[in-house]
């Protein structure tokens, strides 16, 4: 009953946000709480979503003083060279942009966090979509391309889980897959040039007067505060020098990431407004950003703390593994790979690894298959290509966040081209003998 009420819980929130017949934040709260009640647990709904609450507290904190700290940097013209280089080099064109978004994203992502990867490069590219009037829609999708991609890395969150699970080294499962990853690099680049194709298109078939409403809708969301005047060369050289030992630190992990954007933000506001009421004036008016995604974090935070302490996700997991018949106990591998994807939107990484993960292996090593070629599979989608549309994730509510676009929207717009990587990658690992045929 508990896998049912698990895969209806999870069925209903995904029809409810695509369709917007709720807001994402409603979703994540009420309907956890209500399939609780009903499958007796309103007891226990309390202590569940504080656990859940407390996991991604640090997440929260993180992000929100990450949005100050790159909403003040761009109020400041810190990303003003970058943003004149990028519209230079694309020459206004929206698909050289999408490109660049593609190479950027990959470029950064090669630090296997996802919410690091969200933050600079939408707070990067953002001004630039906004000037041109590109959707907001294709920044964050091209985005989730390129970090969905580059979680496959061996420091990255789901290597390392399957690693872990089935007792393996990371090069076990990596190493036969680098013919697949630059499949998966070319793919991701062919597909933010179609992308980029589309939004010319569209762009060149808007009247002067709808282009520019469209340019100034796009400067409307949250984290796209104006540019203020050019800063004095010497805060300029401070902010970038702060900014670029941010990024070392956060790379090195000298402190915990939310311990060193709160110390950033401060000593970056201290600098450049000295003043207590300028000071507070920006805090004022980045506060909505701030609020707007924070909340999604720590209403997904209820939500995967409920169903996890239901154990809804862990009886999903072995109702999965159950229905399998053994005539598919050949073809696991292929089998695994293919949904990897499309199961980032119904399970945890934790769940999936630890859980599902581990059942597969051993149902796979019955039919001669080894652990090494399942671990494989499952990282061609789960939680790599398919973790930017996942409601289970914060690092998802940081890119949507940041972007100013509904999950929904996001999921529609994304879904097939993140669900394309997976089949190239797969295809590429059958025909390489990464995957056996």
């Amino acid at each position: 009953m508990l896998a049912a009420l698990g895969f209806c819980t999870i069925g209903s929130f995904l029809l409810l946000t695509m369709t917007k017949r709720v807001s994402v934040l409603v979703a994540l709260v009420l309907l956890p709480v209500v399939a609780a009640l009903v499958g007796g647990h309103g007891d226990d709904i309390g202590p569940m979503a504080l656990d859940g609450l407390t996991k991604v507290a640090p997440t929260g904190i993180m992000i929100a003083f990450a949005v100050l700290y790159f909403s003040l940097m761009i109020d400041a013209g810190l990303f003003e060279p970058l943003i004149r280089a990028i519209l230079r080099a694309a020459q206004g064109d929206p698909v050289r942009i999408a490109v660049g978004t593609a190479v950027l994203t990959i470029c950064v992502a090669l630090d296997g966090d996802g919410a690091s990867t969200f933050l600079i490069t939408v707070s990067a590219l953002l001004p630039v979509y906004r000037r041109l009037g590109m959707s907001r829609l294709v920044l964050a999708g091209i985005v989730a391309l390129g970090a969905g991609l580059m979680n496959l890395v061996p420091w990255g969150g789901p290597t390392a889980r399957a690693a872990a699970a089935l007792k393996l080294d990371t090069s076990d499962i990596i190493t036969p897959l680098l013919p697949a990853l630059g499949a998966g690099i070319v793919w991701v680049l062919l597909a933010a040039y179609l992308i980029g194709r589309r939004e010319r298109t569209r762009l060149g078939n808007l009247a002067p007067e709808e282009r520019a409403e469209a340019t100034a809708a796009v400067g409307d969301g949250p984290g796209t505060p104006r540019v203020t005047a050019t800063p004095p060369r010497a805060l300029a050289v401070f902010n970038l020098l702060l900014t670029v030992a941010l990024l070392v630190c956060l790379v090195l992990e000298t402190m915990p990431l939310p311990v060193l954007f709160v110390v950033a933000f401060v000593i970056a506001l201290l600098v450049n407004h000295p003043r207590w009421e300028d000071q507070q004036a920006l805090l004022e008016k980045h506060s909505k950003s701030v609020v707007l995604v924070t909340a999604m974090i720590f209403a997904a935070g209820v939500f995967t703390g409920v169903l996890t302490g239901t154990g809804m996700i862990g009886q999903m997991a072995e109702a999965m593994v159950e229905v399998l018949p053994d005539s598919v106990g050949g073809h696991l591998p292929v089998i695994v790979a293919v949904t990897s994807m499309p199961l980032s939107l119904v399970f945890t990484p934790d769940a999936y690894y630890f859980g599902v993960l581990p059942v597969l292996a051993g149902t796979a090593e019955a039919f001669g298959t080894g652990h090494a070629e399942i671990a494989r599979a499952a990282v061609l989608g789960q939680m790599t290509t398919g973790f930017p549309l996942s409601p289970l994730t914060a690092a998802t509510f940081i890119l949507i966040g940041l972007t100013g676009v509904q999950l929904g929207e996001h999921q529609r717009f994304i879904f097939r081209w993140a669900f394309g990587t997976t089949l190239v990658m797969t295809a590429t690992a059958l025909a390489t003998g990464a995957l056996p045929l």
